[in-house]
Protein backbone atom coordinates (compact mmCIF):
# COMPACT_ATOMS: atom_id res chain seq x y z
CA UNK A 1 0.00 0.00 0.00
CA UNK A 2 0.96 3.43 -0.32
CA UNK A 3 3.07 5.60 2.08
CA UNK A 4 0.41 5.65 5.25
CA UNK A 5 0.89 7.33 8.94
CA UNK A 6 -1.31 5.51 11.38
CA UNK A 7 -2.20 7.85 14.15
CA UNK A 8 -4.44 6.91 16.93
CA UNK A 9 -7.58 8.71 18.13
CA UNK A 10 -7.29 10.31 21.60
CA UNK A 11 -10.59 10.26 23.91
CA UNK A 12 -12.58 13.25 24.18
CA UNK A 13 -13.43 12.49 27.79
CA UNK A 14 -13.84 9.42 30.55
CA UNK A 15 -16.83 7.18 29.77
CA UNK A 16 -19.01 7.75 32.39
CA UNK A 17 -22.42 5.49 33.11
CA UNK A 18 -22.51 2.98 30.86
CA UNK A 19 -23.93 -0.24 31.68
CA UNK A 20 -22.16 -3.28 32.36
CA UNK A 21 -23.78 -4.82 29.19
CA UNK A 22 -21.88 -2.43 26.66
CA UNK A 23 -18.63 -3.75 26.03
CA UNK A 24 -15.98 -1.29 27.20
CA UNK A 25 -13.91 -1.32 23.79
CA UNK A 26 -17.50 0.56 22.41
CA UNK A 27 -17.21 2.96 25.34
CA UNK A 28 -13.29 3.76 23.92
CA UNK A 29 -14.71 3.94 20.87
CA UNK A 30 -17.55 6.24 21.67
CA UNK A 31 -15.45 8.68 23.82
CA UNK A 32 -13.03 8.42 20.95
CA UNK A 33 -16.07 10.74 19.29
CA UNK A 34 -16.80 12.78 21.74
CA UNK A 35 -19.95 9.82 23.35
CA UNK A 36 -19.20 9.67 26.67
CA UNK A 37 -22.40 8.73 28.47
CA UNK A 38 -25.68 6.76 27.46
CA UNK A 39 -27.76 9.95 26.77
CA UNK A 40 -25.69 10.81 23.86
CA UNK A 41 -25.81 8.07 21.94
CA UNK A 42 -29.75 7.55 22.22
CA UNK A 43 -30.74 8.21 18.46
CA UNK A 44 -34.13 8.81 19.42
CA UNK A 45 -36.38 10.95 17.25
CA UNK A 46 -37.75 12.89 20.51
CA UNK A 47 -34.25 14.44 20.45
CA UNK A 48 -34.50 15.72 17.15
CA UNK A 49 -33.69 19.35 16.24
CA UNK A 50 -37.22 21.45 15.70
CA UNK A 51 -37.99 22.46 12.62
CA UNK A 52 -39.18 26.42 13.47
CA UNK A 53 -35.15 26.87 14.25
CA UNK A 54 -34.24 26.73 10.48
CA UNK A 55 -34.38 29.66 9.00
CA UNK A 56 -36.85 31.07 6.13
CA UNK A 57 -39.28 28.49 7.33
CA UNK A 58 -42.42 30.52 7.85
CA UNK A 59 -42.38 31.73 4.43
CA UNK A 60 -41.94 28.64 3.25
CA UNK A 61 -44.74 27.37 5.00
CA UNK A 62 -46.96 29.81 3.72
CA UNK A 63 -46.52 29.55 0.24
CA UNK A 64 -46.95 25.76 0.55
CA UNK A 65 -50.30 26.04 2.50
CA UNK A 66 -51.57 28.80 0.11
CA UNK A 67 -50.68 26.22 -2.55
CA UNK A 68 -52.12 23.51 -1.17
CA UNK A 69 -55.57 25.60 -0.69
CA UNK A 70 -55.94 26.94 -4.12
CA UNK A 71 -54.27 23.69 -5.87
CA UNK A 72 -51.32 25.24 -7.48
CA UNK A 73 -49.33 22.87 -9.70
CA UNK A 74 -45.81 22.35 -7.94
CA UNK A 75 -43.32 21.04 -9.80
CA UNK A 76 -39.96 19.56 -7.32
CA UNK A 77 -37.01 20.91 -8.72
CA UNK A 78 -34.30 17.88 -7.55
CA UNK A 79 -30.92 16.88 -8.26
CA UNK A 80 -28.73 14.43 -10.36
CA UNK A 81 -27.12 12.34 -7.41
CA UNK A 82 -28.56 10.47 -4.77
CA UNK A 83 -29.34 12.92 -2.29
CA UNK A 84 -31.21 14.71 -5.12
CA UNK A 85 -33.11 12.15 -5.98
CA UNK A 86 -34.12 10.61 -2.16
CA UNK A 87 -35.12 14.64 -1.67
CA UNK A 88 -37.50 14.23 -4.80
CA UNK A 89 -38.99 11.37 -3.40
CA UNK A 90 -39.39 12.92 -0.46
CA UNK A 91 -40.93 16.16 -1.49
CA UNK A 92 -43.47 13.91 -3.75
CA UNK A 93 -44.38 11.68 -1.14
CA UNK A 94 -44.58 14.19 1.58
CA UNK A 95 -46.96 16.88 0.07
CA UNK A 96 -49.20 14.27 -1.41
CA UNK A 97 -49.77 12.92 1.79
CA UNK A 98 -49.81 16.53 2.76
CA UNK A 99 -52.82 17.32 0.78
CA UNK A 100 -51.40 18.65 -2.34
CA UNK A 101 -53.10 17.16 -5.40
CA UNK A 102 -51.54 18.50 -8.20
CA UNK A 103 -47.29 17.43 -7.58
CA UNK A 104 -44.96 16.47 -10.26
CA UNK A 105 -40.85 16.50 -10.45
CA UNK A 106 -38.25 17.44 -12.65
CA UNK A 107 -34.63 16.54 -12.61
CA UNK A 108 -31.89 18.48 -14.97
CA UNK A 109 -30.10 16.56 -17.70
CA UNK A 110 -26.32 17.13 -16.52
CA UNK A 111 -25.50 17.44 -20.00
CA UNK A 112 -28.05 19.35 -21.35
CA UNK A 113 -29.48 21.61 -18.66
CA UNK A 114 -26.17 21.93 -16.38
CA UNK A 115 -26.34 21.71 -12.67
CA UNK A 116 -29.61 22.82 -11.03
CA UNK A 117 -32.55 25.53 -11.50
CA UNK A 118 -30.81 26.88 -14.49
CA UNK A 119 -32.12 29.05 -17.25
CA UNK A 120 -31.94 26.06 -19.83
CA UNK A 121 -33.40 23.74 -17.32
CA UNK A 122 -36.29 26.34 -16.44
CA UNK A 123 -36.94 26.68 -20.24
CA UNK A 124 -37.34 23.38 -21.01
CA UNK A 125 -40.69 22.56 -18.36
CA UNK A 126 -43.89 21.85 -19.57
CA UNK A 127 -46.69 23.16 -19.24
CA UNK A 128 -45.32 26.06 -16.73
CA UNK A 129 -45.47 25.29 -12.71
CA UNK A 130 -47.26 27.61 -10.58
CA UNK A 131 -44.84 26.68 -7.91
CA UNK A 132 -40.99 25.34 -8.10
CA UNK A 133 -39.89 23.89 -5.16
CA UNK A 134 -36.22 23.28 -5.53
CA UNK A 135 -34.51 20.07 -3.63
CA UNK A 136 -30.75 19.99 -2.98
CA UNK A 137 -29.90 22.74 -5.59
CA UNK A 138 -30.91 26.78 -5.88
CA UNK A 139 -28.89 28.46 -3.48
CA UNK A 140 -26.70 29.78 -6.43
CA UNK A 141 -29.23 30.27 -9.12
CA UNK A 142 -29.16 33.37 -9.70
CA UNK A 143 -30.02 33.28 -13.21
CA UNK A 144 -32.64 30.14 -12.94
CA UNK A 145 -34.82 31.69 -10.12
CA UNK A 146 -34.83 35.22 -12.17
CA UNK A 147 -36.07 33.46 -15.60
CA UNK A 148 -38.87 31.24 -13.54
CA UNK A 149 -40.06 34.36 -12.28
CA UNK A 150 -40.12 36.17 -15.19
CA UNK A 151 -42.53 33.07 -16.93
CA UNK A 152 -44.63 34.36 -13.53
CA UNK A 153 -43.36 31.27 -11.41
CA UNK A 154 -43.20 31.07 -7.83
CA UNK A 155 -39.92 29.73 -6.01
CA UNK A 156 -38.93 27.91 -3.07
CA UNK A 157 -35.58 27.32 -3.02
CA UNK A 158 -34.72 24.18 -0.36
CA UNK A 159 -30.73 23.53 -0.02
CA UNK A 160 -27.87 23.06 2.05
CA UNK A 161 -24.97 23.81 -0.05
CA UNK A 162 -22.90 27.22 0.69
CA UNK A 163 -24.18 30.14 -0.72
CA UNK A 164 -22.29 32.96 -2.78
CA UNK A 165 -21.89 36.36 -3.23
CA UNK A 166 -25.54 36.92 -4.31
CA UNK A 167 -28.62 34.67 -2.90
CA UNK A 168 -31.64 34.10 -5.94
CA UNK A 169 -34.50 36.48 -5.90
CA UNK A 170 -36.97 33.27 -5.06
CA UNK A 171 -40.12 33.92 -2.78
CA UNK A 172 -38.73 32.00 -0.16
CA UNK A 173 -35.44 30.05 1.22
CA UNK A 174 -34.43 27.26 4.24
CA UNK A 175 -30.91 26.20 3.53
CA UNK A 176 -29.17 25.89 7.04
CA UNK A 177 -25.98 26.81 5.83
CA UNK A 178 -27.14 30.67 4.75
CA UNK A 179 -25.37 33.87 6.55
CA UNK A 180 -26.75 33.53 10.37
CA UNK A 181 -29.87 30.91 10.11
CA UNK A 182 -29.91 29.76 13.56
CA UNK A 183 -30.57 26.21 13.04
CA UNK A 184 -27.44 24.54 15.03
CA UNK A 185 -26.66 21.40 12.69
CA UNK A 186 -24.96 22.88 9.42
CA UNK A 187 -24.62 19.33 7.87
CA UNK A 188 -27.68 18.59 6.68
CA UNK A 189 -28.56 17.18 3.83
CA UNK A 190 -30.83 18.40 1.28
CA UNK A 191 -32.89 15.66 1.58
CA UNK A 192 -33.13 16.47 5.31
CA UNK A 193 -33.90 20.19 4.61
CA UNK A 194 -37.12 18.66 2.89
CA UNK A 195 -38.17 16.16 5.53
CA UNK A 196 -37.76 19.22 7.90
CA UNK A 197 -40.00 21.95 5.60
CA UNK A 198 -42.94 19.13 5.80
CA UNK A 199 -42.76 18.76 9.23
CA UNK A 200 -42.97 22.32 9.98
CA UNK A 201 -45.74 22.56 7.06
CA UNK A 202 -47.33 19.45 9.15
CA UNK A 203 -47.02 21.91 12.35
CA UNK A 204 -49.01 24.78 10.21
CA UNK A 205 -52.14 22.51 8.73
CA UNK A 206 -52.73 20.69 12.23
CA UNK A 207 -51.86 23.13 14.58
CA UNK A 208 -54.38 21.17 16.76
CA UNK A 209 -52.95 17.85 16.68
CA UNK A 210 -49.65 18.57 18.96
CA UNK A 211 -46.62 15.96 17.12
CA UNK A 212 -45.99 12.96 19.49
CA UNK A 213 -42.61 11.94 18.20
CA UNK A 214 -42.88 8.52 20.85
CA UNK A 215 -45.34 8.17 18.57
CA UNK A 216 -43.34 8.79 15.54
CA UNK A 217 -40.92 5.87 17.12
CA UNK A 218 -43.34 3.61 17.74
CA UNK A 219 -44.20 3.80 14.04
CA UNK A 220 -40.90 3.23 13.00
CA UNK A 221 -40.77 0.30 15.16
CA UNK A 222 -44.25 -1.43 14.06
CA UNK A 223 -45.91 -0.94 17.22
CA UNK A 224 -49.37 0.07 17.05
CA UNK A 225 -50.55 3.27 17.91
CA UNK A 226 -53.56 5.39 18.18
CA UNK A 227 -55.15 6.98 15.07
CA UNK A 228 -54.71 10.62 14.35
CA UNK A 229 -55.68 12.42 11.56
CA UNK A 230 -52.29 13.81 11.09
CA UNK A 231 -50.56 12.25 7.88
CA UNK A 232 -47.35 10.33 9.13
CA UNK A 233 -44.38 11.23 7.82
CA UNK A 234 -41.94 8.74 9.61
CA UNK A 235 -42.51 6.44 6.67
CA UNK A 236 -40.47 8.89 4.62
CA UNK A 237 -37.11 8.76 6.71
CA UNK A 238 -35.56 5.74 5.09
CA UNK A 239 -35.67 7.87 2.27
CA UNK A 240 -33.79 10.82 4.90
CA UNK A 241 -31.59 7.83 5.66
CA UNK A 242 -30.44 6.72 2.44
CA UNK A 243 -30.26 10.60 1.09
CA UNK A 244 -28.44 11.36 3.88
CA UNK A 245 -25.69 9.00 3.94
CA UNK A 246 -25.20 8.38 0.33
CA UNK A 247 -24.10 12.77 0.38
CA UNK A 248 -21.44 12.03 3.00
CA UNK A 249 -22.66 14.65 5.07
CA UNK A 250 -20.86 14.50 8.85
CA UNK A 251 -23.20 12.43 10.97
CA UNK A 252 -23.25 14.53 13.76
CA UNK A 253 -26.23 14.07 16.18
CA UNK A 254 -29.14 15.12 14.33
CA UNK A 255 -28.46 13.25 11.41
CA UNK A 256 -27.58 10.17 13.18
CA UNK A 257 -31.29 10.35 14.84
CA UNK A 258 -33.00 10.49 11.21
CA UNK A 259 -30.31 7.69 9.85
CA UNK A 260 -31.12 5.21 12.55
CA UNK A 261 -34.79 5.96 12.20
CA UNK A 262 -34.78 5.27 8.61
CA UNK A 263 -32.49 1.94 9.09
CA UNK A 264 -34.96 0.93 12.09
CA UNK A 265 -37.71 1.19 9.10
CA UNK A 266 -35.81 -0.84 6.47
CA UNK A 267 -34.51 -3.47 9.09
CA UNK A 268 -38.19 -3.88 10.17
CA UNK A 269 -39.18 -4.50 6.76
CA UNK A 270 -40.86 -1.33 6.02
CA UNK A 271 -38.56 0.02 3.47
CA UNK A 272 -40.21 1.95 0.62
CA UNK A 273 -40.38 -1.03 -2.69
CA UNK A 274 -37.38 1.16 -4.87
CA UNK A 275 -35.01 0.81 -1.39
CA UNK A 276 -36.24 -2.60 -0.98
CA UNK A 277 -35.26 -3.47 -4.54
CA UNK A 278 -31.79 -1.76 -4.51
CA UNK A 279 -31.20 -3.55 -1.85
CA UNK A 280 -31.83 -7.19 -2.91
CA UNK A 281 -29.62 -5.88 -6.12
CA UNK A 282 -26.61 -5.02 -4.14
CA UNK A 283 -27.06 -8.51 -2.12
CA UNK A 284 -27.44 -7.45 0.96
CA UNK A 285 -29.92 -8.05 4.05
CA UNK A 286 -32.73 -5.94 4.96
CA UNK A 287 -32.54 -7.54 8.46
CA UNK A 288 -28.91 -6.30 9.45
CA UNK A 289 -28.67 -3.59 6.90
CA UNK A 290 -26.37 -0.82 8.16
CA UNK A 291 -24.90 2.40 7.01
CA UNK A 292 -22.21 1.22 5.01
CA UNK A 293 -24.88 -0.82 3.28
CA UNK A 294 -26.70 2.70 2.25
CA UNK A 295 -23.16 4.13 1.19
CA UNK A 296 -21.50 1.49 -0.76
CA UNK A 297 -24.48 -0.68 -2.41
CA UNK A 298 -27.96 1.44 -2.84
CA UNK A 299 -26.38 4.91 -3.30
CA UNK A 300 -24.01 3.88 -6.13
CA UNK A 301 -26.62 2.42 -8.09
CA UNK A 302 -29.05 5.75 -7.59
CA UNK A 303 -26.23 8.05 -8.24
CA UNK A 304 -25.25 5.97 -11.77
CA UNK A 305 -28.31 6.97 -13.44
CA UNK A 306 -27.52 10.27 -12.63
CA UNK A 307 -24.07 9.96 -13.97
CA UNK A 308 -24.71 8.38 -16.82
CA UNK A 309 -28.03 8.65 -18.06
CA UNK A 310 -31.30 10.37 -16.57
CA UNK A 311 -31.91 10.22 -12.88
CA UNK A 312 -35.28 10.48 -13.22
CA UNK A 313 -35.25 6.76 -13.44
CA UNK A 314 -34.02 6.65 -9.85
CA UNK A 315 -36.93 8.81 -8.66
CA UNK A 316 -39.17 6.71 -10.49
CA UNK A 317 -37.84 3.69 -8.07
CA UNK A 318 -38.43 6.08 -5.45
CA UNK A 319 -42.13 6.59 -5.92
CA UNK A 320 -43.28 3.66 -6.59
CA UNK A 321 -45.16 1.21 -4.81
CA UNK A 322 -45.60 -1.76 -7.04
CA UNK A 323 -42.79 -3.94 -5.89
CA UNK A 324 -42.67 -5.30 -9.12
CA UNK A 325 -41.83 -2.50 -11.24
CA UNK A 326 -39.59 -1.48 -8.25
CA UNK A 327 -37.60 -4.57 -9.10
CA UNK A 328 -38.32 -3.67 -12.98
CA UNK A 329 -36.01 -0.04 -11.95
CA UNK A 330 -33.34 -1.70 -9.86
CA UNK A 331 -32.79 -3.99 -12.25
CA UNK A 332 -31.87 -1.02 -14.98
CA UNK A 333 -30.41 0.83 -12.04
CA UNK A 334 -28.26 -2.07 -11.43
CA UNK A 335 -27.02 -2.24 -14.94
CA UNK A 336 -26.07 1.09 -15.59
CA UNK A 337 -24.06 1.27 -12.42
CA UNK A 338 -21.87 -2.04 -13.96
CA UNK A 339 -21.53 0.07 -16.84
CA UNK A 340 -20.28 3.18 -14.94
CA UNK A 341 -17.89 0.89 -13.06
CA UNK A 342 -16.01 -0.55 -16.60
CA UNK A 343 -16.11 3.06 -17.09
CA UNK A 344 -14.86 4.21 -14.02
CA UNK A 345 -11.60 1.62 -13.96
CA UNK A 346 -10.96 2.64 -17.23
CA UNK A 347 -10.91 6.40 -16.48
CA UNK A 348 -8.70 5.86 -12.96
CA UNK A 349 -6.63 4.01 -14.88
CA UNK A 350 -5.76 6.40 -17.58
CA UNK A 351 -5.58 8.86 -14.72
CA UNK A 352 -3.07 6.66 -13.29
CA UNK A 353 -1.19 6.81 -16.44
CA UNK A 354 -0.94 10.36 -16.43
CA UNK A 355 0.24 11.17 -13.48
CA UNK A 356 3.00 8.90 -13.59
CA UNK A 357 3.98 9.99 -16.72
CA UNK A 358 3.37 14.19 -16.30
CA UNK A 359 4.55 14.29 -13.30
CA UNK A 360 1.88 15.85 -11.48
CA UNK A 361 2.24 14.24 -8.02
CA UNK A 362 5.14 17.63 -8.18
CA UNK A 363 1.89 19.56 -8.22
CA UNK A 364 -0.39 19.95 -4.23
CA UNK A 365 -3.14 20.73 -6.17
CA UNK A 366 -3.72 18.38 -8.82
CA UNK A 367 -6.02 18.92 -12.55
CA UNK A 368 -6.59 16.97 -14.83
CA UNK A 369 -7.82 16.50 -18.01
CA UNK A 370 -8.77 14.34 -20.95
CA UNK A 371 -11.04 15.01 -24.22
CA UNK A 372 -12.39 11.22 -23.62
CA UNK A 373 -13.19 11.21 -20.56
CA UNK A 374 -17.37 11.13 -19.40
CA UNK A 375 -18.25 14.37 -17.69
CA UNK A 376 -20.60 12.51 -15.13
CA UNK A 377 -17.69 9.94 -13.92
CA UNK A 378 -14.78 13.05 -13.20
CA UNK A 379 -15.86 12.93 -9.41
CA UNK A 380 -15.24 9.67 -9.41
CA UNK A 381 -12.07 9.72 -11.06
CA UNK A 382 -11.09 12.66 -8.27
CA UNK A 383 -11.66 11.12 -5.33
CA UNK A 384 -9.50 7.81 -6.26
CA UNK A 385 -6.58 9.97 -7.59
CA UNK A 386 -7.04 12.09 -4.13
CA UNK A 387 -7.10 8.87 -2.25
CA UNK A 388 -3.64 7.89 -3.67
CA UNK A 389 -1.82 10.79 -3.89
CA UNK A 390 -3.53 12.22 -0.66
CA UNK A 391 -3.43 16.13 -2.81
CA UNK A 392 -6.48 17.58 -3.51
CA UNK A 393 -7.87 16.69 -7.08
CA UNK A 394 -10.03 18.53 -10.03
CA UNK A 395 -10.88 15.73 -13.04
CA UNK A 396 -12.40 17.84 -16.07
CA UNK A 397 -14.07 16.37 -19.14
CA UNK A 398 -15.90 17.95 -21.65
CA UNK A 399 -18.92 19.48 -21.16
CA UNK A 400 -20.78 17.45 -23.58
CA UNK A 401 -20.61 15.34 -26.55
CA UNK A 402 -21.61 18.27 -28.56
CA UNK A 403 -19.31 21.14 -26.64
CA UNK A 404 -15.49 20.42 -26.25
CA UNK A 405 -15.47 24.06 -25.63
CA UNK A 406 -15.94 24.36 -22.09
CA UNK A 407 -15.00 21.85 -19.53
CA UNK A 408 -17.09 20.70 -16.78
CA UNK A 409 -14.88 20.09 -13.59
CA UNK A 410 -15.57 18.14 -10.09
CA UNK A 411 -13.33 18.83 -7.47
CA UNK A 412 -12.27 16.48 -4.39
CA UNK A 413 -10.26 17.79 -1.06
CA UNK A 414 -8.37 16.86 2.22
CA UNK A 415 -8.91 17.52 5.07
CA UNK A 416 -8.04 21.25 5.72
CA UNK A 417 -8.25 22.30 2.51
CA UNK A 418 -11.72 24.00 2.07
CA UNK A 419 -12.39 23.25 -1.85
CA UNK A 420 -14.68 25.41 -2.13
CA UNK A 421 -13.10 28.46 -0.69
CA UNK A 422 -10.50 27.60 -2.75
CA UNK A 423 -12.12 28.29 -5.90
CA UNK A 424 -13.73 31.17 -4.46
CA UNK A 425 -10.37 32.50 -3.91
CA UNK A 426 -9.09 31.85 -7.64
CA UNK A 427 -12.53 33.49 -9.08
CA UNK A 428 -11.97 36.85 -7.02
CA UNK A 429 -7.71 37.00 -8.02
CA UNK A 430 -8.87 35.87 -11.84
CA UNK A 431 -12.45 36.96 -12.57
CA UNK A 432 -13.59 35.37 -15.65
CA UNK A 433 -11.45 32.08 -15.56
CA UNK A 434 -14.18 29.73 -13.76
CA UNK A 435 -17.43 29.85 -15.29
CA UNK A 436 -19.83 28.62 -12.49
CA UNK A 437 -18.32 26.56 -9.19
CA UNK A 438 -20.46 25.77 -5.94
CA UNK A 439 -20.06 23.00 -3.42
CA UNK A 440 -18.54 22.19 0.10
CA UNK A 441 -15.74 22.01 1.79
CA UNK A 442 -14.20 18.28 0.68
CA UNK A 443 -16.21 18.79 -2.58
CA UNK A 444 -17.17 20.60 -5.48
CA UNK A 445 -18.12 21.65 -9.04
CA UNK A 446 -16.72 23.62 -11.85
CA UNK A 447 -17.13 24.79 -15.25
CA UNK A 448 -15.00 26.85 -17.24
CA UNK A 449 -13.61 27.61 -21.05
CA UNK A 450 -11.44 24.24 -22.38
CA UNK A 451 -8.47 27.10 -23.64
CA UNK A 452 -8.88 28.29 -20.04
CA UNK A 453 -7.57 24.94 -18.49
CA UNK A 454 -3.64 25.21 -18.56
CA UNK A 455 -4.36 28.73 -16.60
CA UNK A 456 -6.51 27.55 -14.12
CA UNK A 457 -4.57 24.52 -13.55
CA UNK A 458 -1.77 26.82 -12.67
CA UNK A 459 -3.81 29.08 -10.82
CA UNK A 460 -5.76 25.86 -8.85
CA UNK A 461 -1.83 24.39 -8.21
CA UNK A 462 -0.77 27.71 -6.70
CA UNK A 463 -3.61 28.26 -4.03
CA UNK A 464 -3.05 24.72 -2.88
CA UNK A 465 0.59 25.55 -2.45
CA UNK A 466 -0.28 28.67 -0.97
CA UNK A 467 -2.87 27.28 1.64
CA UNK A 468 -1.87 23.68 2.59
CA UNK A 469 0.83 23.27 4.99
CA UNK A 470 3.52 20.27 3.73
CA UNK A 471 2.44 18.10 6.54
CA UNK A 472 -1.19 17.87 5.47
CA UNK A 473 -0.17 16.19 1.99
CA UNK A 474 1.43 12.73 4.27
CA UNK A 475 -1.97 10.34 4.77
CA UNK A 476 -3.42 9.77 7.89
CA UNK A 477 -5.19 6.72 8.94
CA UNK A 478 -6.51 7.22 12.63
CA UNK A 479 -7.24 4.08 14.60
CA UNK A 480 -8.75 3.48 17.82
CA UNK A 481 -5.57 1.75 19.40
CA UNK A 482 -5.29 -2.33 19.84
CA UNK A 483 -8.19 -4.48 20.87
CA UNK A 484 -6.77 -6.08 23.82
CA UNK A 485 -6.57 -10.27 23.74
CA UNK A 486 -9.69 -12.32 23.50
CA UNK A 487 -12.10 -9.23 22.49
CA UNK A 488 -11.68 -9.82 19.15
CA UNK A 489 -15.43 -12.09 19.58
CA UNK A 490 -18.63 -12.36 17.73
CA UNK A 491 -20.13 -10.42 20.66
CA UNK A 492 -17.92 -7.46 20.08
CA UNK A 493 -18.68 -7.23 16.67
CA UNK A 494 -21.88 -7.17 16.67
CA UNK A 495 -22.33 -4.35 19.55
CA UNK A 496 -20.05 -2.42 16.92
CA UNK A 497 -22.45 -3.12 14.01
CA UNK A 498 -25.50 -2.01 15.90
CA UNK A 499 -23.93 0.86 17.87
CA UNK A 500 -23.84 3.72 14.68
CA UNK A 501 -24.93 4.61 12.35
CA UNK A 502 -21.28 4.92 11.47
CA UNK A 503 -19.91 7.61 8.91
CA UNK A 504 -18.79 10.68 7.55
CA UNK A 505 -17.00 12.49 10.65
CA UNK A 506 -18.59 9.77 12.55
CA UNK A 507 -16.22 6.79 11.50
CA UNK A 508 -16.26 3.10 11.80
CA UNK A 509 -14.44 1.68 14.71
CA UNK A 510 -10.63 0.81 12.75
CA UNK A 511 -8.16 -1.19 15.21
CA UNK A 512 -4.61 -1.89 14.77
CA UNK A 513 -2.61 -4.42 16.12
CA UNK A 514 0.52 -6.54 15.67
CA UNK A 515 -0.17 -10.11 14.06
CA UNK A 516 2.27 -12.69 12.52
CA UNK A 517 1.21 -14.08 8.88
CA UNK A 518 0.30 -17.81 9.98
CA UNK A 519 -1.00 -18.32 6.53
CA UNK A 520 -2.67 -16.82 3.05
CA UNK A 521 -4.59 -17.67 -0.03
CA UNK A 522 -5.86 -15.48 -3.06
CA UNK A 523 -9.56 -14.52 -3.48
CA UNK A 524 -10.08 -13.72 -7.03
CA UNK A 525 -6.85 -13.06 -8.28
CA UNK A 526 -6.23 -9.78 -6.37
CA UNK A 527 -8.00 -10.32 -3.06
CA UNK A 528 -6.26 -11.82 0.06
CA UNK A 529 -7.64 -13.96 2.81
CA UNK A 530 -5.21 -14.32 5.40
CA UNK A 531 -4.95 -16.30 8.91
CA UNK A 532 -3.13 -13.87 11.17
CA UNK A 533 -1.97 -14.97 14.31
CA UNK A 534 -2.24 -12.96 18.15
CA UNK A 535 1.21 -12.89 19.09
CA UNK A 536 0.18 -11.89 22.48
CA UNK A 537 -2.34 -15.02 23.08
CA UNK A 538 -1.26 -17.47 20.12
CA UNK A 539 -5.17 -16.73 18.88
CA UNK A 540 -5.67 -17.12 14.89
CA UNK A 541 -8.53 -14.47 13.45
CA UNK A 542 -9.86 -14.75 9.70
CA UNK A 543 -9.20 -11.75 8.01
CA UNK A 544 -10.13 -10.33 4.49
CA UNK A 545 -8.14 -7.79 2.45
CA UNK A 546 -9.60 -6.50 -1.32
CA UNK A 547 -7.74 -5.08 -3.88
CA UNK A 548 -4.61 -6.56 -2.16
CA UNK A 549 -2.56 -8.56 -3.90
CA UNK A 550 0.42 -6.65 -6.07
CA UNK A 551 2.61 -9.46 -7.16
CA UNK A 552 3.94 -10.09 -3.78
CA UNK A 553 2.66 -12.33 -0.31
CA UNK A 554 2.28 -10.32 2.85
CA UNK A 555 5.07 -9.95 5.26
CA UNK A 556 5.35 -12.62 8.09
CA UNK A 557 5.06 -10.16 10.91
CA UNK A 558 2.47 -7.03 10.34
CA UNK A 559 0.96 -4.41 11.85
CA UNK A 560 -2.65 -4.47 10.43
CA UNK A 561 -5.49 -1.73 10.86
CA UNK A 562 -8.99 -3.30 10.32
CA UNK A 563 -12.89 -3.52 10.91
CA UNK A 564 -14.13 -6.41 13.45
CA UNK A 565 -16.54 -7.44 11.05
CA UNK A 566 -19.17 -10.67 11.03
CA UNK A 567 -18.67 -12.77 8.40
CA UNK A 568 -21.71 -14.40 7.45
CA UNK A 569 -21.36 -17.88 5.43
CA UNK A 570 -24.25 -19.58 4.77
CA UNK A 571 -26.78 -18.81 8.23
CA UNK A 572 -23.36 -19.37 10.28
CA UNK A 573 -21.77 -16.00 11.44
CA UNK A 574 -18.24 -15.54 13.09
CA UNK A 575 -15.68 -12.36 13.96
CA UNK A 576 -13.62 -11.62 10.61
CA UNK A 577 -10.95 -9.00 10.69
CA UNK A 578 -11.14 -6.66 8.03
CA UNK A 579 -8.13 -5.16 6.90
CA UNK A 580 -7.76 -1.70 5.45
CA UNK A 581 -3.91 -1.53 5.65
CA UNK A 582 -1.12 -3.65 6.27
CA UNK A 583 2.63 -2.74 6.45
CA UNK A 584 6.26 -4.73 7.76
CA UNK A 585 6.53 -4.91 11.63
Amino acid sequence: MSALQLRRRESRGAPTGWPDSVHPVLQQVYAARGVLEPGQAEHRLARMLSPQLLGGMAQAVELLVEAIRDDWSILIAGDYDCDGASGTAVAVRGLRLLGAKRVDYAIPNRFAHGYGLSPAFVASLQPTPQLIVTVDNGVASVAGVAAAKARGIRVIVTDHHLPGERLPACDAMVNPNLTGDPFPSKVLAGVGVMFYLLLALRAKLYPSDHPDREDQEAAIHGRTVQKSRRPDLSGLLDLVALGTVADLVPLDFNNRVLVEAGLQRMRGGRACAGIAALVEAGKRSMATLCSTDLAFTVGPRLNAAGRLEDMRLGVACLLTDDVAQAHRYAGQLDAINRERRDLQASMVAEAELMVAGLGHVDAVGVALFEPSWHAGVVGLVASKLKERLHRPVIAFAPASEDDSNHLRGSARSIPGFHIRDALAAIDARQPGLIERFGGHAMAAGLSLKASDYPRFAAAFDAVARELIEPERLQAVLYTDGELPPGTATLVLARQLREAGPWGQAFPEPLFDNLFECASWKLMGGCHLRLQLRDPRDGAVHDAVMFNAYHGQPPPPRLRAAYELTINDWQGRESPRLLLRHIEPA
